[in-house]
């Protein structure tokens, strides 16, 4: 069997710290921590692979050990099936495969997507393995928020505050998430990649969090619990060396004030 071999904790909304293995650094919010220990480095290589293919090569953080472990037959395989799309549901999560015990935690939106990624992973397996569902579904106002959110970048067009169609269907998903904590303030905060003048960048920030506004104003939210504020370059969730790391800095975050 593995031992305490745990391909990755979500820290996508905080608070999954206190899982993370003791050898292992503790991830930023946004990182994806792959941590434990497996067998050779064609496995290790597999893994991450996987994971970049999900979340982006930007947020894998590598924590993986090769070492003097004993798995299951075709068990890279089967890592490879749990290892699905479906994950990125999870917030404040963790998936540990250990052997042939397959663990589950985290938040996500609903009882119908918990059921659903269990049951996905367990279907992927044969029947020797056992899986432990202990997601559970999110009851807070922004788990609501991060969950409709789900990851997601609100595009706009190249250099403009100006929305794109796929930018504009995120915000129609989230307006229906804003019902649901109805009366709450929210905070829309704009990001952006750190090319170009950290100033320009800082101007586009705040224009972009101030389109997301009058857009949702404009669909029925009332404008007076929506505030705009621009962070520019400054609090990038990834590398601003590649085109991956750089989409992701350019971003909106929607958080509940305080």
């Amino acid at each position: 069997m593995a031992r305490s071999f745990q391909p990755f904790l979500l820290a996508l909304a905080l608070g999954a710290a206190n899982a993370v293995p003791a050898q292992a650094q503790a991830p930023q919010p946004g990182q994806v921590l792959a941590a434990g220990t497996v067998p050779d480095e064609a496995t290790k290589a597999a893994v991450l692979a996987r994971l970049r293919d999900v979340y982006g090569q930007e947020r894998v953080v590598d924590q993986i050990a090769v070492g003097q472990v004993a798995v299951p037959a075709n068990w890279n395989g089967y890592v490879q099936k749990v290892l699905a799309s479906d994950l990125k549901q999870i917030s404040r999560g963790q998936l540990k495969i250990d052997g042939t015990t397959v663990s589950l935690r985290g938040e996500v939106a609903s009882e119908g997507v918990r059921q659903k990624i269990a049951g996905d992973v367990a279907a992927g397996l044969n029947p020797t393995y056992t899986v432990n569902n202990g997601l559970r579904v999110s009851s807070s106002e922004q788990g609501i928020l991060d969950s409709a959110l789900a990851n997601r970048t609100v595009e706009f067009e190249s250099g403009k505050a100006a929305l794109t169609p796929a930018g504009r269907t995120i915000l129609d998903e989230m307006i229906a998430a804003m019902q649901k904590v109805k009366g709450r303030k929210v905070e829309v905060i704009g990001h952006t990649d750190n090319v170009g003048l950290r100033a320009t960048n800082q101007g586009l920030s705040q224009a972009r969090a101030e389109a997301v506004k009058a857009y949702m104003a404009s669909h029925g939210i009332n404008g007076d619990l929506l505030s705009a504020s621009g962070q520019g370059s400054d609090r990038p969730v990834a590398g601003n060396d590649t085109p991956e790391g750089r989409a992701r800095n350019r971003r909106i975050e929607f958080r509940i004030a305080q």
